[in-house]
C-alpha cells in the first residue's frame, strides 16, 4: 500500500540531485566569468553546510544511544569500539606511507619559488593549527552533558552517547521507556535533515563558485603536478587497497558500494566537506545492514581517527613543501615524519581547511623552518580538499562494513538485496518503517541481545 507513495518520493529526491549537478556546473561557470561575484556568495555555500552540521550531534546522540542501549553486554560495544580503533591505525599507517612513496615519485615543487605573500599565508596557517595530543584528549570531555550538543563536537557527542547508552543498558527494562522515547526523536530529526536536503543545489551553488572563484586558473596550473598526483593517489587508495580489503573481507563489490553512496559523494564534491555527509552515512549504512552499535561507534569515530584522505595529504604535502623550500627531506626525515603525522593526524576534523591546518602544525612542531612552504600549497587547497573529504568518507563507508563483519553485525544478504537495489533507501524519512533488525542471527545469544530493538523502531 505504501509503495506508490515511497516511490513518488524517491523520484522527488532524484530531481533533487540532478538539480544540485546543475548548480555545480553554475557554480563553475560563475566562478571563472565573475571571480568577484563568486566569492561573494561563500557564505551560502557555508549556511548550508552548517545546517547539515547542527543535525550531526543529535543524530550521533540517538543512534548510539539506541544501538548500546538495546543490547545486553557492554563488552560486545567495547569489542567493536577496539577493533575500530584498531582498524584506522593500522589504516592511516597505510595511507601516510603511500603518501612518502608517491611523493618521492613525483618530485613535487621542484622549481617553485616561495613569494612573500606565500610565506605569510604558511605563517597564517601555523597559527590555527591542531591542538597537542593532550589537549586533543581532554578535548574529548565536555564542559557539560549538554554542550556537546551546542558546540558541535563529535567525539564529545559520541562520548555523552555512550555513557547514556550504558546507562540505558544498566537500567534494563525500565530504561525502555526512554528507549523509545529517543527513537521517536531519531525520526523527527532525520525528518529534519530530510527538509533540510532540499537546499542542496543552492548550497552547492555558492560553495562551488567560491571556490573557483577564490582559486582562479593561475594556481591550478601552476600547481597541477601535486593536486593531479594526490587525485590519482587517493582513487589508487580507494580501489586498490581499500576494494581489496572490502571484497576479501565482506565480499562486497567496492564499487557497488560507492554507486550506492553516489548522492552522497555528490553532496561532499559540491560542499568540499565530508562531514555534510556524515548524517546520511549513517542512516544508509543502517539500511544496509549494519547493526545500530557498530553504525553508531564506526562511523563518528572514523571521522576524527580513519581520516586516509587526510594522510594522504599530510605526507605528500610534507613533501611537497620541502622540495619547494630547496631542503628535501632524508629517508630518515621522512620516516621519523611518517611517525610524528600518524599521531597528528588524529586531531584534524573532516571539514573544510583542517588537513591545512594539520599540516601546517606537524611541520611547525616537527622541522620548524618549513612551515613558510605552506602557503605554496594554499591556492589549491579547497580542491584538493575535496579529494581529502572523498577518500576520507570512502574510508569510513568501507570501515563500518569491515567492522560489521568482523564482530558478525552486518545482515549480508540484506546488504546484497540493498546494494543491488532492490530494497531502496527512503529518501523523505531516512528511517526503514518495516526493515528487519540489522543484527545478526546466528547465534542465539546474539539474537537475545537485540531483540529489544524493534521496541525502538516506532
Amino acid at each position: 500500500m505504501a509503495t506508490a507513495p515511497a516511490a513518488a518520493r524517491r523520484d522527488r529526491t532524484h530531481y533533487l540531485y540532478l538539480a544540485v549537478i546543475g548548480a555545480v556546473a553554475l557554480g563553475v561557470i560563475v566562478g571563472f566569468a565573475a571571480p568577484g561575484v563568486a566569492v561573494e556568495l561563500k557564505p551560502i555555500g557555508t549556511g548550508f553546510v552548517n545546517l547539515i552540521k547542527m543535525m550531526i550531534s543529535p543524530i550521533i546522540f540517538c543512534t548510539i544511544v539506541l544501538g548500546v542501549g538495546s543490547v545486553r553486554k557492554a563488552a560486545k560495544v567495547g569489542a567493536v569500539g577496539g577493533l575500530a580503533l584498531g582498524y584506522f591505525l593500522v589504516m592511516s599507517t597505510v595511507a601516510l606511507a603511500i603518501g612518502l612513496i608517491v611523493g618521492n615519485v613525483l618530485d613535487p615543487g621542484h622549481g617553485l619559488q616561495l613569494t612573500d605573500a606565500a610565506r605569510a599565508a604558511g605563517e597564517k596557517q601555523a597559527e590555527g593549527a591542531s591542538e597537542g595530543t593532550v589537549d586533543f584528549l581532554l578535548g574529548v570531555i565536555p564542559t557539560t552533558l549538554v554542550s556537546a550538543f551546542t558546540e558541535g563536537e563529535v567525539l564529545q557527542t559520541l562520548l555523552v552517547a555512550l555513557l547514556a547508552g550504558f546507562a540505558l543498558q544498566a537500567m534494563g527494562s525500565a530504561g525502555e521507556p526512554i528507549l523509545r522515547g529517543i527513537g521517536h526523536i531519531q525520526r523527527l530529526v532525520f525528518r529534519i535533515l530530510a527538509m533540510i536536503m532540499w537546499a542542496a543545489p543552492v548550497g552547492a551553488f555558492g560553495a562551488i563558485a567560491a571556490v573557483v572563484g577564490e582559486t582562479g586558473v593561475d594556481a591550478l596550473k601552476s600547481l597541477a603536478v601535486i593536486m593531479i598526483g594526490f587525485y590519482v593517489t587517493c582513487a589508487l587508495f580507494v580501489v586498490l587497497v581499500l576494494g581489496t580489503l572490502l571484497k576479501a573481507v565482506a565480499g562486497v563489490n567496492l564499487f557497488s558500494l560507492l554507486k550506492y553512496l553516489g548522492r552522497e559523494f555528490l553532496l561532499i564534491l559540491s560542499t568540499s566537506s565530508s562531514e555534510s555527509a556524515l548524517p546520511r552515512l549513517i542512516a544508509k549504512m543502517e539500511h544496509l545492514g549494519v547493526s545500530k552499535p557498530v553504525v553508531g561507534i564506526t562511523v563518528p569515530t572514523g571521522y576524527s581517527f580513519n581520516l586516509d584522505g587526510t594522510a594522504i595529504y599530510l605526507t605528500m604535502g610534507s613533501l611537497f613543501v620541502a622540495e619547494a623550500m630547496g631542503t628535501p627531506l632524508s629517508v630518515g626525515e621522512q620516516i621519523s615524519l611518517l611517525v610524528f603525522m600518524i599521531i597528528a593526524s588524529k586531531g584534524a576534523a573532516g571539514v573544510t581547511g583542517a588537513g591545512l591546518a594539520t599540516l601546517a602544525g606537524g611541520l611547525q612542531s616537527h622541522k620548524p623552518a618549513l612551515v613558510d612552504g605552506v602557503g605554496l600549497i594554499v591556492g589549491i587547497d579547497r580542491f584538493m580538499s575535496e579529494a581529502r573529504a572523498l577518500t576520507n568518507f570512502a574510508g569510513n563507508a568501507v570501515a563500518t562494513v569491515l567492522v560489521g563483519t568482523w564482530t558478525k553485525e552486518i545482515d549480508k544478504e540484506r546488504a546484497a538485496e540493498v546494494l543491488a537495489g532492490r530494497i531502496p533507501f527512503d529518501e523523505a524519512t531516512f528511517v526503514d518503517d518495516h526493515a528487519p533488525a540489522a543484527a545478526p542471527a546466528e547465534v542465539p545469544e546474539q539474537r537475545d541481545e537485540t531483540r529489544r530493538e524493534p521496541a525502538v523502531k516506532v
